[in-house]
């Protein structure tokens, strides 16, 4: 799997633990959802913690565990499933404020929604990163100046460009 972040293919420094593996004392990790409660019990405070969840997951679940997390990974099952974005969004609003990760199916095309849904990072299947080069990504990223939504991200809206230039 190929990283994106800011356009550009970057090192994954977070190492991703099934459910056999054991979990280490150190390092950054990312469990699947199922191990969560485990992780949370056994790693100490302060350790580098991520999770795994599908597009479905339950954000009130997940909540009671931000202090804790660093990363959240939500899978994309297909291109055209967009239930990750609403979670991302969901997540966002509930006051996570660590790193969101768009995990799976996605297309350059789609860097922009996913970044101004909350996304911070990208990981894209192998396959599609081999069609779709860190210059699309960068492309797509830069195709859009301006937004009318509100969203994550760091862009300003429309109006408020249009406020700052009426006064």
């Amino acid at each position: 799997m190929a990283l994106i972040s800011e356009g550009a293919f970057i090192e994954d420094s977070w190492r991703h633990l099934t459910n056999e593996e054991d979990l280490p004392k150190s390092g950054k990790y990312i469990v699947p959802l199922a191990r969560l409660a485990e992780a949370l019990q056994r790693l100490p405070d302060g350790a580098l913690l991520g999770v795994r969840v599908d597009n479905t997951a339950d954000p009130a679940q997940l909540a009671p565990c931000f202090g804790r997390l660093s990363l959240i990974a939500i899978a994309f099952p297909a291109f055209s499933d967009g239930r990750g974005f609403s979670l991302a969004r969901l997540l966002r609003r509930a006051g996570f404020k660590g790193e969101l990760r768009a995990s799976g199916r996605l297309l350059a095309d789609q860097i922009t929604h996913a970044l101004r849904c909350g996304f911070d990072t990208i990981e894209v299947a192998s396959d599609i990163a081999a069609r779709q080069h860190e210059a699309q990504w960068r492309d797509a990223l830069a195709a859009y100046g301006a937004f009318y939504q509100s969203g994550y991200g760091g862009r300003r809206r429309i109006l408020e460009e249009r406020r700052k230039a009426a006064s």
